[in-house]
């Protein structure tokens, strides 16, 4: 038998950029490492041979060499639900790992649904002390408009939870949420038999996750489950003590309420006033994210199913996309998507 012999090809280096483009090492140097001094017609020769040559750079060992530590700022809402807290503590988690990634984070706070506290942070941004930027909040003018100021810095912004699109964000990290209204929207019609309405709570009509959610919910119970009618969405601003004081008045105002698609946070109310109501063991409820509290409404028939994403993806994906962003190296898409997980009191992780 032959015996067959691979050929090894070497990887092209920073000698070979500079034989190519006819320019010296530190020329080369220059270049990658965006420092200025350099001729825009000399940058397109060294531009043009790393395309000829194929040469990807080795920007860990790169940013090792010259000690670079990365810090991103994370923007988050200013409240207590319990999937916020899972976000934190995740971004907490990803700081004692600095020495491993070289990477810090920070986090401010912002009033939920309050587009101008977003605004001031991002406005007050430092390319200096800040390498990339992720936020979680509503999509508005504003904001749309301070993720520009903040991108014309030169400072990459992933939108995490809930996209921005109209801001040219650099990314979006989170599941699809129109299937994630969608996926509610099937469970919602397999459970429910009886003819009645549906109430979908939502926490802002500002949060374009929530209105993703609604459209996808729509959309479904229209097509495949005519026996049900989704009312008007109400705002509960994932504020659960407010949730709790408007669900009697909800109650009264749609007796023949088949199911709730809790679309946002704010489940503690909800739940809490499931608990302690006599409202029908009928009632099909579809909520989202799986944390202490909605699993024990699971385990306890309280909630029928959970539409959740991994809030350590979420967080890992954000820093992995701001690095690759800031380097200017490319990232593998499959690896950054988030997926919709359903969880039914059977499936339930340890």
């Amino acid at each position: 038998m032959e015996e067959q012999k691979l050929e090894v090809v070497n990887k092209p280096t920073v000698n070979d950029i500079a034989r190519v483009a006819g320019v010296s090492l530190a020329t080369v140097d220059r270049v990658l490492n965006r420092r200025p001094g350099v001729r825009a017609v000399t940058i397109q020769k060294v531009q043009k041979a790393i395309d000829e040559l194929g040469y990807i750079r080795d920007t860990a060992a790169a940013n090792l060499a010259r000690r670079r530590v990365y810090n991103f700022l994370f923007v988050l809402p200013d409240t207590d639900n319990e999937f916020v807290e899972a976000l934190s503590n995740q971004i907490a988690e990803q700081s004692r790992n600095q020495f491993i990634e070289r990477t810090r984070t920070s986090i401010q706070k912002v009033t939920p649904f309050e587009p101008q506290d977003i605004v001031e942070i991002l406005d007050a941004v430092d390319g200096r002390e800040v390498d990339g930027v992720a936020v979680f909040g509503p999509e508005t003018p504003s904001v749309r408009d301070a993720v520009k100021r903040v991108r014309d810095k030169g400072i990459p912004v992933v939108a995490m939870v809930s996209d921005l699109p109209s801001s040219d964000r650099d990314h979006f990290v989170g599941i699809d949420n129109v299937s994630a209204g969608r996926t509610a929207a099937h469970l919602m019609g397999r459970f429910v038999h009886q003819r009645g309405k549906v109430l979908v709570l939502t926490g802002s009509r500002l949060a374009r996750d929530h209105l993703e959610r609604r459209q996808g919910f729509d959309l479904v119970v229209a097509e495949d489950f005519p026996h049900l009618e989704v009312v008007a969405s109400v705002e509960g601003r994932d504020d659960p003590e407010l949730i709790y004081k408007m669900m009697p008045e909800i109650f009264d105002s749609y007796p023949d309420l088949v199911g709730i698609y809790s679309s946002a946070a704010g489940n503690a109310g909800l739940i809490q006033f499931l608990t302690e109501s006599k409202v029908s063991e009928e009632l099909v409820i579809i909520a989202h994210e799986l944390t202490p509290l909605s699993r024990e409404a699971l385990c306890m028939g309280t909630f029928d199913a959970l539409i959740s994403q991994d809030s350590g993806h979420i967080i890992r994906s954000a820093v992995r996309l701001l690095r690759a962003t800031s380097d200017g190296v490319p990232f593998n898409r499959a690896q950054e998507r988030i997926r919709i997980d359903i969880y039914l009191k059977e499936n339930l992780p340890p």
